[in-house]
């Protein structure tokens, strides 16, 4: 099917000789994985098969009758710049090789000796175009601001404007054959992303997802690769490893970040030449998944401190998917706290339950250190123990508790890095002081008493007394 083609535009094979068309093709094919071929055997044809669409690379020959190949090569850079060109010639000749670079070839290779060179080039050109497409493709979306695709995205809830830059990246990179490398806190979707990511694959084939957090080398090369039969003492059948139970579909590596580093490079190979070996095989096995992985680490400071290969960092960083924190995007909170209240509903049986809107000020200051995974657990316990038709806040209070939440380092996380004084300016005084932090309290929560003390770590009534003596305060003014 052509979704499953590698790449996703043409290669147009130009060459007299039926043969090495033939052979060439065999070997892209074996070698580097490239499926995506068009053979041409007629040169005059060439310019045809270009203005049809769908090519994206030529390898051409230099000896052909008709039109030769230099002379297709001029044709080719003026009438379709876009299209590069990988010159092929019997001979090796430096003056025709340096002509034809000036002339606007892309590369130069020797037919005859240089097979392995000639494989490793035509994936560089690969590597280019597809970069270069999705710079385009990425620069059109964001100018536009608009998604081709969002019913995908339905199940991350969100309202969130950099959410939605967000998703239009993904739309921009998800059938690039590069790996996607998705990184946030635990909790925050990750694993909806790479389900997002393979839907926009347009794979029929299946996602297969694999925690790596904790396998040690030999479980995660079984894991991946697969063994054949008597590979090891208790292999008595083989084993389909999850990369072939992929298929042309995705493979999703979550908490890579974890990795040993013998796994690690294992990894890295399987990305750089797209093959393995299952275990007790001799055989080599290509790779056809789109690979996605994720981590809640910092990869680049595991990188740094020695705990992630650079080469591999390097390797998964092609494309990057970085999903902000639920206390970055407070908007997202009231939409999501009611997704989950109809969902919790619908599950247990039970009418949805009005919202006090004390609940949500509540929450919007609450700094979720489990995320989005975390206010649903809270929401799903306050629906298992609603029996009102006003919901009870009762439970979230406790949830945070539990937590050790304290308002006031909520506050001190929320304000800007660094001191609130200025050197230059006399200190204030310690009533104003107060003033201020319960004058802030209180905006922030919409006037809440109730509220607004948890958040300063005072009792309702102290923050009330305060409130009335701040009030006469201002009369007397």
């Amino acid at each position: 099917m052509i979704e499953n083609l590698y790449p996703s535009f043409g290669i147009l094979l130009v060459d007299d000789e039926e043969a090495w068309l033939r052979s060439l093709s065999m070997t892209l094919g074996l070698s580097g994985g490239i499926s995506n071929i068009v053979r041409c055997s007629d040169s005059r044809e060439v310019l045809g098969i270009l203005s049809g669409g769908g090519i994206g690379l030529v390898l051409l020959d230099l000896n052909m009758p008709h039109l030769s190949g230099q002379e297709l090569l001029a044709l080719i850079v003026e009438q379709h710049p876009e299209i590069p060109v990988i010159v092929i010639s019997g001979l090796n000749q430096v003056e025709t090789a340096v002509e034809c670079m000036k002339r606007g070839g892309f590369d130069f290779f020797v037919k005859t000796v240089e097979e392995e060179r000639l494989v490793q080039g035509v994936q560089r050109a690969i590597r280019m175009i597809e970069l270069q497409r999705e710079n385009r493709e990425m620069q059109s979306r964001f100018l536009s601001d608009r998604l081709d695709h969002p019913e995908v995205f339905a199940d991350i809830v969100t309202v969130d404007p950099a959410m939605r830059s967000i998703f239009r990246y993904i739309e921009a990179v998800a059938r690039s054959a590069q790996p996607i490398l998705i990184t946030g806190e635990s909790g925050v979707g990750k694993e909806l992303v790479a389900r997002t990511v393979h839907r926009l694959s347009h794979s029929r084939e299946k996602l297969v997802s694999v925690n790596v957090a904790g396998l040690d080398d030999n479980v995660f090369s079984d894991t991946l690769f697969g063994h054949t039969r008597g590979a090891f003492t208790g292999a008595e059948v083989p084993r389909r490893g999850m990369i072939e139970q992929a298929g042309e579909g995705t493979l999703f590596l979550d908490e890579i970040g974890d990795l040993s580093i013998p796994s690690q490079v294992k990894l890295l190979r399987l990305l750089q030449e797209g093959e393995y070996f299952p275990l007790g095989s001799d055989l080599p096995k290509r790779m056809n998944a789109r690979v996605v992985v994720a981590t809640h680490h910092d990869l680049a400071a595991r990188q740094a401190g020695g705990q992630f290969r650079k080469d591999l960092y390097y390797r998964l960083c092609a494309h990057h998917v970085h999903v902000p924190a639920l206390r970055e995007r407070p908007s997202d909170i009231p939409v999501l706290l009611e997704h989950f209240l109809a969902e919790a509903a619908a599950e247990l049986g039970k009418k949805k339950p009005t919202v006090p809107k004390e609940l949500i000020v509540l929450l919007g200051n609450y700094p979720f250190p489990g995320n989005v995974r975390e206010l649903r657990s809270m929401v799903y316990d306050a629906m298992t123990q609603h029996e009102n038709r006003m919901l009870s806040m009762e439970s979230f209070k406790r949830a945070m508790d539990k937590q050790g939440f304290s308002p006031a380092e909520r506050s001190a996380v929320a304000a800007t890095p660094g001191s609130v004084f200025v050197a230059s300016e006399p200190l204030p005084a310690l009533h104003d002081i107060i003033d201020l932090l319960v004058a802030e309290a209180m905006q922030r929560t919409g006037g809440n008493q109730s509220i607004a003390a948890r958040l300063i770590g005072v009792s309702q009534p102290a923050l009330s007394k305060r409130l009335k003596k701040l009030g006469r305060s201002e009369e007397g003014l």
